[in-house]
């Protein structure tokens, strides 16, 4: 009978609906926020150096993320393409995230290490160079593109407010980081400095 008067009655029903999936909604992000593995970073895990901050930046400005993900999921079919599953502690330093969920080209997560500068470079220039049934388009004027690092101790300023502000412990800039920042950037192509985020993404994973 009870039963029957809650589905009559659609006020009572939204009202019952609404706190059931709160508090299913609280059982399971709650916990999260206490769990060091979802908060702490994973060992070797580190921000980005000056360099490749710069080239995340570039790869966010080129819509790289469209076309790759960087997020591993833990089923067979994945790890054994990519390697080991993403886990929460990796992406601590990570703002924004670039996990994706649109896969036309493969999954970046554990790129890092696997090519060489070499082969990224002609990669990027014109991917066909190296994958000939590649269908993702070249970027050569990366290579003409030359930072002047002017931004950069700014840009990791951002980060530090950032970071402190989500991970309780983790590791900032210091401010010798950051005054060195534009001398270790002033000069580099975007080419370099994309190659340089690349290589570094998934690496603290396969060192354990």
């Amino acid at each position: 009978m009870s039963h029957e008067k809650v589905e009559k009655n659609l006020g009572l029903m939204i009202v019952l609906v609404i706190l059931v999936v709160s508090f299913g909604g609280l059982v399971e992000i709650v916990p999260l926020f206490f769990l060091k593995d979802t908060t702490q970073p994973v060992e070797g895990v580190k921000p980005y150096s000056p360099l490749a901050l710069e080239g995340r930046d570039i790869y966010i400005r080129e819509g790289c993320y469209v076309c790759h993900s960087q997020m591993i999921r833990p089923f067979r079919a994945e790890t054994e393409r990519y390697g080991h599953y993403s886990v929460a502690g990796e992406f601590v330093y990570d703002h924004p995230f670039q996990w994706g969920s649109k896969r036309t080209g493969p999954d970046l997560a554990r790129v890092g290490g696997r090519y060489s500068d070499d082969w990224h470079r002609v990669h990027l220039m014109n991917p066909r160079d190296v994958v000939p049934e590649s269908n993702m388009p070249g970027f050569p004027w990366l290579a003409e593109n030359v930072l002047d690092g002017k931004l950069t101790a700014k840009k990791m300023r951002v980060m530090n407010s950032l970071i402190s502000a989500t991970c309780n412990g983790c590791q900032t800039y210091s401010e010798e980081e950051i005054a060195n920042a534009e001398a270790q950037v002033k000069g580099k192509t975007e080419l370099e400095a994309l190659i340089t985020y690349l290589q570094g993404l998934g690496t603290a994973i396969k060192r354990r």
